[in-house]
C-alpha cells in the first residue's frame, strides 16, 4: 500500500513537472529557439567519486541525465542534439575503464532502439559520428543497428560523437575532399575535357560537406558541465558563432533549469550572433 502511494505521489510530481516545463517552454518559444544544442557531458567520474558509487555507476547516472536532456530539448522544439560521448583520447585511459565504458555503451545503444525508448517516442534519427572502426566489434555493430533501425525517423536528430575528436574530423574531411577532387580531375583528363586549376581548388564548402557532423547544422549552444570552459577538441570548426554555457554542476546533476538559462543566454545574444554570421 505504501509503495502504491509512493508511486502515485511520484507520478503526480512528474505530471506537475511536465506542466511547468510546458509553460516555461511556451514562454521561451516566443523568442528564437535554438535548432541545435550540443553537450559535453563532463563529470561522470567525479560524480561517482563524490557519491561513493562503484565504477561505472557515474556513467549510468549520466546516461539517465542525457535521456532527460533529450526529452527537454525536443519538448522545447530543438530538432538537433549532439553529444560528446567518447573521445579518441579516452582510449588512453586504463584498459579496464575503457572496456567498462564500451560495455555500458553497447548496453545503452541497444536500449535506444527498444520500442518504448525516447528515440521511438519522439521519432528521433540516431547518427554515430567519428572514426567508428576504432570501436570494438560489439559496440560498432550495435551502433550500425541503431542507425539502421532509426533511419526512417524524421522528427528530430540525435548525433552521438564516439571515437571522435575535431582534429580527426577535419583531417578526415580534408582527405575526403582531396580524393574527390583527384577523382574529378582524373575523369576530366580521361575524357580529354581538361580542367581549370581554380575551379578545382578545395574550398570551405568542400570540407564542410565531408565533415562527420554534416548531418546537422552548426550548433547554436554548446553546454559543458563541471564549470569547464574548454571545448576539448569538440566541434572546433562548427562553434565559431555559438554560445558556450558552462554550469558548475557535474553532468549527472544537470537539470532543466540549466537548459533554460542556456537558452535565455542564446536569446539575449541572438541578434549579435546573427550579425557576426552575416559578416563572416
Amino acid at each position: 500500500m505504501d509503495k502504491g502511494r509512493t508511486n502515485q505521489a511520484t507520478q503526480m510530481f512528474e505530471n506537475l513537472g511536465g506542466i511547468l516545463r510546458k509553460f516555461i517552454f511556451s514562454i521561451l518559444s516566443i523568442g528564437p529557439v535554438p535548432s541545435h544544442i550540443a553537450f559535453i557531458m563532463d563529470g561522470n567520474r567525479r560524480y561517482a567519486k563524490k557519491q561513493n558509487l562503484i565504477d561505472g555507476d557515474g556513467h549510468r547516472t549520466g546516461f539517465s541525465a542525457l535521456m532527460n536532456m533529450l526529452k527537454y530539448c525536443y519538448e522545447l522544439g530543438t530538432k538537433h542534439v549532439t553529444v560528446y560521448a567518447f573521445s579518441i583520447d579516452n582510449f588512453k585511459r586504463s584498459p579496464e575503464e575503457v572496456q567498462s565504458i564500451m560495455q555500458l555503451m553497447q548496453e545503452k545503444i541497444e536500449g535506444l532502439i527498444e520500442e518504448e525508448s525516447i528515440v521511438n517516442r519522439y521519432g528521433i534519427r540516431v547518427y554515430f559520428l567519428g572514426d567508428l572502426k576504432l570501436l570494438n566489434k560489439p559496440v560498432r555493430l550495435a551502433a550500425e543497428r541503431a542507425m539502421g533501425a532509426t533511419a526512417k525517423n524524421s522528427k528530430a536528430v540525435l548525433s552521438i560523437c564516439i571515437a571522435y575528436t575535431s582534429l580527426d574530423e577535419i583531417t578526415h574531411a580534408v582527405q575526403e575532399s582531396v580524393e574527390e577532387k583527384c577523382d574529378e580531375i582524373r575523369v576530366l583528363n580521361t575524357s580529354g575535357a581538361g580542367y581549370h586549376h581554380r575551379e578545382h581548388l578545395i574550398n570551405v564548402t568542400d570540407i564542410e560537406e565531408h565533415m562527420y557532423t554534416a548531418v546537422a547544422p552548426n550548433p547554436d549552444i554548446i553546454i559543458r558541465t563541471s564549470g569547464e570552459t574548454r571545448l576539448s577538441n569538440f566541434l572546433l570548426w562548427q562553434s565559431a558563432f555559438c554560445i558556450l554555457y558552462s554550469p558548475s554542476v557535474l553532468w549527472p546533476e544537470i537539470s532543466v533549469w540549466h537548459l533554460v538559462w542556456a537558452v535565455l543566454d542564446f536569446q539575449r545574444n541572438y541578434s549579435y550572433l546573427e550579425e557576426k554570421k552575416k559578416q563572416a
